[in-house]
């Protein structure tokens, strides 16, 4: 529960560089992830590249965690893979859910970087990474060395409000 429980999105990062054992741990993880009939939808695009993290920004308007992360992993859903129409959204959730988890047992940072459903992000950013048409871009999960007040403090999130038993009630 500790990595539950003290997750945040961190948007600023060191210039100290992930390593290719902890961008691989990351993806590890990300495909431990539940998928709907075991499909395993997910694929991911591991970028580096500064001039296209620019053009990433240039395409999302929320991308500036871009400016300072070392590693955007794309998440994408491949259709073709799809057993239930549709549940590559959820599968791919779920991927980064687990890969954001594993960031904060790195202690590492990261944030998701929300692309579909804009149509608009979704085709742009298919165009960039020179897509298939059947590969769909999820997110983003922008990683790196937390630059920003990461204390591990557990902030609590519970609202039994938000809790219906058998029917909704108030």
């Amino acid at each position: 529960m500790n990595e539950i429980n003290i997750r945040r999105s961190i948007r600023r990062f060191t210039d100290k560089p992930l390593t290719d054992m902890q961008i691989e741990q990351l993806l590890k993880a990300a495909m431990q992830a539940p998928s709907a009939g075991n499909a395993q939808t997910w694929e991911f695009v591991v970028v580096k590249n500064k001039n296209t993290f620019l053009k990433i920004m240039n395409i999302h308007p929320y991308a500036t965690p871009l400016q300072t992360a070392d590693t955007a992993i794309v998440v994408c859903g491949n259709t073709r893979r799809e057993r239930y129409d549709g549940f590559w959204v959820q599968d791919c959730s779920a991927a980064i859910q687990n890969l954001l988890l594993k960031a904060v047992s790195l202690n590492l940072g990261a944030v998701w970087l929300g692309i579909h459903p804009i149509q608009e992000r979704v085709d742009a950013l298919s165009a960039l990474l020179e897509l298939p048409k059947d590969i769909i871009p999820l997110g983003i999960v922008a990683v790196g060395h937390p630059a920003e007040g990461y204390e591990n403090q557990y902030i609590d999130r519970f609202h039994p409000e938000y809790i219906h038993n058998e029917k909704w009630s108030k």
